[in-house]
């Protein structure tokens, strides 16, 4: 930092920046760097209330005499911001790198207030509580409301930077304890200052094999440097490696009421960034994230029902044409099932309609071509609007099957990728989908190459890893305009 000068070395091997100011000192104006996200989720949950409320003022004074519906938009209100809240906070969406990124907030916050939107319409319709509520009302709350939150973004962009170019959120002072390669490392300064913790002191702890007499003589040193001063927090950068030569000597730390927070280094440290948990009094690592939380899997499931009952009943009659058309053009069953691996490699039945001549469930099986002399003439149509695809939404309600996720292969093609792909696997890690991220991305239809293979999987791997709501909307959305482009259908 540019206003701290290295200090003296004193011969036990102690570095100290100026001591701090006595207690009392008169601080500038600042914010506390950790105050910006609940600032930033108050902020949303009062929008979130204020244009729900004026949206049904302004409606019901323009088009229904003053006959609002206020206690039922305070309700709406609610469930909107806390779907709509944890959700943007399980995103990141407050923390501070990514509300100075708003390009990412526009795009991201669209999406998951478009996703709640949809998912509320769905659980109205399939609940048939559409007529409670003006529509609208609701359009002109869900336009406003988005508004109101991109224009709130953009005002925090603002904000925001001009806060981290004067550093107006450097108000916590700290001690910085570091080994002695670290412990002026400007990255380090810099990344410390601009998420709102000023190093007051420094010191520098040698790592020698026979330096245990120095290392204790600079803690000493931190102790009486520290105490009354107005540091409020002590930071320690240590490799974990190294850590048997610090722990009983940073326990003498203990003697300043302060928090003390450590700042890994080294190869250990990525293993800092894994999710923790405990069983019993041993503390557990996350090497591979699960099949998502039960509240995630029971939320997806609810949206799986809903929408895949919805387009049920909506294309119901599509279903009965598609299925007469079949029968009248080729010998044959409407509906044609093979096997297919599921959840955890589960096998389950596919269910589609029928646009070959064969019915082929077996060890080999040769995927569709173009111009594929197999494909009957109803079944080329089926296939180019992927209406053939429309059986498994009943595999959806079955719950074999999601409405986004890895497109499930055939078993034969599963073997054989298995033997070509050392994490193919990991596809089973989640349920199947109608549609995927890498159908959204083009990989859907014939693989003609192991390149094309690959890529599929990268992008379903991807798809394992970071999937959520917000992305499966996103998905939904994409592949619309994947249909209607049509690319690699036949």
């Amino acid at each position: 930092m540019a206003n701290l000068k290295r200090g003296f070395s004193e011969p036990s091997g102690v570095a100290v920046l100026p001591v701090a100011r006595p207690i009392g000192s008169k601080r500038g104006w600042t914010i506390p760097y950790r105050a910006i996200e609940p600032l930033a989720m108050t902020c949303d949950a009062l929008i979130i209330f204020a244009t729900a409320l004026l949206s049904d003022f302004v409606y019901s004074l323009e088009f229904t005499a003053g006959q609002g519906h206020l206690q039922q938009f305070v309700g709406f209100a609610a469930v909107v911001a806390a779907l709509f809240i944890p959700l943007a906070s399980n995103r990141d969406l407050y923390a501070l790198r990514e509300l100075l990124n708003l390009r990412s907030q526009v795009r991201r916050t669209s999406v998951n207030w478009c996703g709640i939107f949809l998912f509320l319409t769905a659980v109205a319709f399939a609940m048939k509580m559409g007529d409670s509520f003006s529509r609208g009302s609701t359009m002109t709350f869900a336009v406003s409301g988005l508004a109101g939150l991109l224009l709130a973004r953009v005002g925090w962009r603002i904000y925001l930077r001009e806060g981290v170019a004067v550093r107006r959120f450097s108000s916590r002072r700290i001690a910085l304890i570091a080994e002695e390669a670290l412990s002026y490392d400007p990255g380090l300064h810099e990344t410390l200052t601009r998420h709102g913790l000023q190093p007051a002191q420094q010191f520098a702890l040698p790592i020698g094999r026979n330096d245990a007499k120095r290392r204790k003589d600079v803690i000493t040193e931190a102790i009486k440097s520290i105490r009354g001063t107005d540091i409020e927090e002590i930071v320690l950068t240590l490799n974990p490696d190294n850590w048997s030569k610090f722990r009983s000597l940073l326990s003498e730390l203990r003697a300043l009421p302060l928090p003390i927070n450590l700042v890994p280094v080294g190869p250990l440290s990525d293993l800092f960034q894994l999710s923790s948990h405990t069983i019993g009094d041993t503390v557990t690592i996350e090497l591979q994230r699960g099949p998502r939380t039960l509240s995630q899997r029971l939320v997806k499931r609810l949206i799986d029902i809903a929408f895949a009952g919805t387009a049920i009943i909506t294309f119901l009659p599509l279903f009965l044409i598609a299925a007469i058309a079949i029968k009248l053009d080729s010998p044959g069953p409407a509906l044609f099932r093979q096997r297919r691996r599921g959840f955890n490699g589960r096998p389950f039945h596919i269910l589609k309609f029928r646009t070959m001549s064969v019915l082929e469930d077996g060890d080999s099986i040769v995927a569709a071509q173009r111009n594929d002399h197999r494909v009957t003439r109803v079944g080329s149509w089926l296939r180019r609007t992927s209406i053939d695809e429309l059986p498994q939404l009943l595999n959806v309600l079955q719950g074999t099957m999601s409405i986004v996720g890895p497109r499930p292969h055939a078993l034969a093609h599963d073997s054989e990728f298995e033997k070509l792909l050392d994490n193919y696997a990991y596809r089973h890690h989640v349920k199947p989908g109608l549609t995927g991220w890498a159908q959204v991305h083009g990989y859907r239809g014939e693989m003609r190459t192991i390149s094309d293979i690959k890529e599929r999987i990268k992008f379903d791997l991807w798809y394992i890893d970071n999937g959520s709501l917000a992305t499966d909307m996103r998905i939904i959305f994409m592949t619309s305009t994947e249909l209607i482009k049509g690319k690699n259908a036949y």
